[in-house]
């Protein structure tokens, strides 16, 4: 995700910064964002030009204390871990960010926001993946964030050519409670084996028009993310957020989606 959100900042226009733990990390991120980038000048959403222009925009650096100070967004996309992200954000928040934004899909950003000085320049903006295909993003506003800071990321979403929704603080925000509430009851018919999750996922592609299905997004988002969003869920709202043992399963024997090769689908 953090490469993908990295590359759609250079395709906008803007010098940026793509920060990893380590080097072979950071190689590795910003090759993924000028792999990006290059798919785009492929399918000819961008020309050669701008191709080029935005993989030059792209840096690595090794450790947010090498981080250029000031910058006018940092957005943090470590992985959906509570005590991770408040160590990275409280890092990140000493560079003086205009705007400080994480990426998550579902943990609360008035909880996110409990050891930042200044919370008010803080909110969620959850990308979509992949994130140079998908066009929305969700603007996720705590209790103290400020309308100066919803506008500043509302603006900054139009100036990557997506669409801005904004939700309020609630666990799973709009887009991951209703996406999971679909996804684990693809899971669950699967696993009484109601259908193949290819018919599954034809169904809602055919029936409803979804552009994927919902086991196929499951693969692509991470099985193990999925996991970890059902289990906050449940903690919220109750058992209908209960992970189906099929999920529990397949990640326990690795099979997290298109990123380990294997998951509903082979990739």
């Amino acid at each position: 995700m953090g490469a993908g959100i990295a590359g759609a900042l250079a395709r906008a226009g803007l010098a940026t910064e793509l920060v990893e733990p380590s080097e072979a990390l950071a190689a590795a991120g910003v090759e993924q964002a000028r792999a990006g980038i290059a798919d785009g000048v492929a399918r000819e959403k961008i020309s050669g030009a701008e191709g080029a222009a935005a993989i030059a925009r792209l840096r690595t650096v090794e450790g947010l204390e090498n981080a250029t100070a000031g910058p006018r967004v940092l957005i943090e996309a470590v992985p959906e871990r509570l005590e991770l992200k408040r160590e990275v954000l409280a890092a990140a928040e000493r560079l003086q960010p205009g705007l400080l934004a994480t990426n998550t899909s579902g943990l609360s950003i008035d909880s996110l926001a409990a050891g930042l000085a200044d919370p008010a320049r803080f909110l969620g903006l959850h990308f979509f993946n992949p994130v140079p295909a998908m066009p929305l993003v969700e603007v996720v506003v705590g209790e103290r964030t400020s309308e100066a800071s919803r506008e500043a990321a509302a603006a900054l979403v139009a100036e990557l050519g997506k669409e801005a929704i904004v939700v309020g603080d609630s666990p799973g925000f709009a887009s991951s409670r209703l996406g999971i509430a679909l996804g684990l009851e693809a899971i669950r018919m699967v696993e009484a084996g109601v259908a193949s999750a290819e018919d599954i996922d034809r169904a809602m592609v055919l029936g409803y028009r979804h552009p994927v299905g919902p086991l196929r997004l499951t693969d692509i988002v991470g099985l193990d993310v999925r996991l970890d969003i059902a289990r906050h869920l449940r903690a919220a709202y109750g058992e209908r957020f209960a992970p189906p043992p099929l999920l529990e399963t397949m990640v326990a024997e690795g099979r997290l989606g298109k990123k380990a090769g294997r998951g509903f689908f082979e990739w």
